[in-house]
């Protein structure tokens, strides 16, 4: 149990509710610990925080555009690693035919989210049709390849020496944001056993980022029955409930989907936008300290970013203020739609992410001064 320094004090002008009734032409900025589950502090300025004229140095917020970049191969290891930090690797993958082979990833734990396209997985537990929207989770050690149908665009995220998990739902019960029985697993179909037999296999095996190549003369996908609660689980973003509130706006960590032990991913999907005239309908200006934020932007309009397009990548490492562009603050209390339409998949990282050099080939510089107005 942490005992952390806590004791709630208010001073000069103040709201007694946070993201809602905010002392009149004021902005609000959140300080916080442990994402947003630990002690915080809500200031109230005169101007936005993220009204900068200039920024040096390599914190700095960062835009990439991943439908730039030539990550195409029939294998997952041809994806090249854009960002990465001891627990957690970043990878776009662009699959355009079908696996001749077989992968195993012997460092983590690994997560597809499909962007694009659509396919059969076929692994250890049988088969399972994978389309956009979808992300599966695929538990380390597990062999599995991809049939494409039309080809796919991949956002691949592994936990390194870790495994991935559902979070705590708390008081709002299990069932909540979704169900755990819409998650689907392999079953093993007629297609399955189709694709078993004596041809010879090749299974690619990646560990501390090296491959090993194991030959077989026979298909090793031959199971014919299995028992357990440990598989590979599929769930559209379409499946997703979010969380909502029409009197206060939601810290990201509502929206969490998956955690493990040192990042979490977080699925924004359409909602309907706050409705009580006093709360913040934008995301609130804050300080998240302990955590970088990854954001990839899967469809729809993003309410809260201007120029930013399906396929993109923003980065906030941590160390400055971030917020809404000045765009969206200008309906931070009202909008004129009634829900938002994006769709986006977050890591927050409690680790700094590297940033790699192939990921600099499509970076939009021009980000960090976007915020000018």
């Amino acid at each position: 149990m942490k005992h952390w320094i806590a004791f709630p004090r208010s001073e000069g002008q103040a709201s007694r509710q946070a993201h809602a009734a905010l002392p009149e032409n004021t902005y609000e900025r959140e300080l916080g610990k442990e994402g947003f589950f630990g002690p915080a502090t809500h200031m109230y300025h005169r101007r936005p925080p993220t009204g900068w004229e200039s920024f040096e140095g390599p914190i700095r917020p960062r835009a990439f555009d991943a439908g730039k970049l030539d990550s195409s191969g029939a294998s997952p290891w041809d994806a090249t690693l854009l960002m990465s930090n001891a627990s957690v690797g970043i990878r776009i993958w662009n699959c355009g035919e079908t696996m001749d082979h077989l992968v195993r990833n012997s460092d983590g734990d690994e997560l597809l989210f499909v962007h694009k396209g659509r396919g059969d997985l076929f692994c250890d537990y049988g088969h399972l049709a994978v389309g956009e929207g979808d992300y599966v989770v695929l538990p380390r050690g597990t062999m599995w390849r991809l049939e494409v149908i039309e080809p796919l665009s991949v956002l691949l995220v592994e936990a390194t020496n870790d495994s991935y998990r559902l979070p705590d739902k708390g008081i709002l019960g299990p069932h909540a944001i979704f169900d755990p029985a819409a998650l689907e697993t392999p079953h093993i179909d007629e297609a399955f056993k189709a694709q078993q037999g004596d041809m010879p296999w090749q299974v690619r095996v990646k560990r501390g980022n090296e491959l090993s190549k194991i030959g077989y003369p026979f298909n090793p996908l031959d199971a014919v029955g299995w028992k357990g609660d440990l598989a590979p689980v599929r769930i559209n973003w379409r499946d997703i409930r979010p969380l909502m509130s029409h009197r206060y706006h939601l810290p990201p960590s509502a929206h969490t989907t998956f955690l493990a032990g040192r990042f979490v991913i977080c699925t924004f999907v359409p909602r309907p936008f706050e409705t009580d005239p006093d709360a913040l309908k934008v995301p609130f200006f804050h300080n998240n300290d302990d955590y970088d934020e990854l954001i990839f932007y899967h469809q729809g309009k993003f309410f809260s970013r201007d120029n930013i397009h399906p396929g993109m990548m923003t980065l906030h490492p941590c160390g400055f203020t971030h917020g809404p562009h000045p765009k969206a603050l200008a309906n931070m209390l009202n909008q004129s739609a009634e829900a938002t339409e994006e769709v986006a998949v977050m890591i927050d990282t409690r680790d700094a992410l590297e940033v790699h050099d192939v990921a600099e080939t499509v970076e939009w510089t021009g980000y960090v001064d976007s915020w000018k107005g």
